[in-house]
């Protein structure tokens, strides 16, 4: 048996210019980081004493006697990628879960991708994952999805990541004092909204405005080098942080009308009046969750306020998708 670990991740800035229909015409490039919530899956040769030739098991178990037939698109077209002819037994558990902004479905084949080649006895880069799994999810499955998932699941790390229009990516981890970076990852909030959406559908519909949102994202895309700035200048306030969070928002919401909802915006207005500096939905948005920055002085008040929505306590992940348990017997 493989068991591998794959963080989920939050954007902070510059979402929406890592779809390949921006960056490949204009470039992109995205500031955020993964964290330790995770994505486990486990992998096994499965004996061929049973009338179905694979299981996989999520939050539903399929049992099916063909690759074709599994109905879960990520493990169907990741097995026909790699043309299994044997059979398997998958099994995933998660921290977050679907649909919820955090980039659980590329940490879902991220993880798939890097068990299979282990159980096949093959090394994999944490750069050959990416690619792969990029077109995995853009050339196979058809998603909706853009590359910084991917990356961050496979990296792992606090990074400023740059998409050239020759179809390249570049991962710069952030390098600042650990005390500096321990401020800013205790100024930071996790709250699950209790929505779910397709990231696909809305995402879909941020793709069809690239043309009229250009200069939005074009704004969007320079707040990456602010925000890297903000972090790696001891000069500027940290907090100067959670101000252009509260920036990017709000452009965030003229990509589509889909990206927020009433309920959003009241618990964000909530947040703000009792401390938050600022935040945003992670993710496409319409749902999941949202990271707000606030504060250690005024957490107590802010979670009171929240107190109707779950919060998330996290921590960074610098470690990437990883095989945890390597047992190929």
């Amino acid at each position: 048996m493989i068991i591998s670990r794959t963080p989920h991740r939050i954007s902070f800035f510059g979402g929406g210019t890592d779809y390949p229909d921006y960056y490949l015409k204009y470039g992109g490039k995205v500031l955020g980081t993964a964290i330790d919530k995770y994505c486990y899956l486990s992998v096994r040769k499965l004996p061929p004493f049973f009338k179905h030739k694979h299981r996989v098991v999520y939050s539903k178990m399929e049992n099916v006697k063909s690759i074709d037939e599994i109905m879960h698109p990520s493990v169907r077209e990741t097995l026909k990628y790699l043309e299994i002819d044997y059979g398997v037994s998958i099994h995933h558990d998660g921290d977050i879960p679907a649909r919820s902004g955090m980039g659980s479905s590329s940490a879902f084949t991220v993880g798939l991708l890097n068990t299979m080649r282990a159980l096949e006895g093959k090394r994999i880069t944490k750069e050959e994952i990416t690619k792969e799994v990029i077109h995995i999810e853009q050339n196979l499955i058809k998603e909706n999805v853009g590359s910084q998932d991917q990356t961050f699941a496979a990296y792992g790390g606090f990074n400023k990541i740059d998409f050239i229009q020759n179809g390249e990516i570049l991962v710069e981890p952030i390098i600042i004092r650990n005390e500096r970076l321990r401020k800013l990852e205790d100024s930071l909030m996790l709250f699950f909204t209790g929505f779910s959406r397709i990231a696909s559908e809305v995402a879909g519909d941020k793709i069809s405005n690239i043309p009229k949102n250009s200069n939005n994202l074009l704004q969007m895309k320079n707040m990456v080098d602010d925000a890297y700035r903000i972090i790696t200048s001891e000069n500027i306030n940290i907090n100067e942080f959670g101000t252009l969070l509260n920036e990017t928002w709000e452009l965030k919401k003229k990509l589509s009308e889909r990206v927020t909802r009433p309920e959003i915006d009241e618990l964000y207005e909530t947040a703000i009046k009792n401390g938050a500096i600022g935040g945003k939905l992670c993710g496409a948005g319409d749902g999941g969750f949202m990271v707000l920055y606030v504060e250690p002085k005024n957490q107590n008040k802010v979670r009171e306020s929240l107190k109707n929505y779950l919060f998330v306590p996290f921590k960074f992940d610098f470690e990437g998708s990883k095989i945890i348990v390597y047992n190929p017997s």
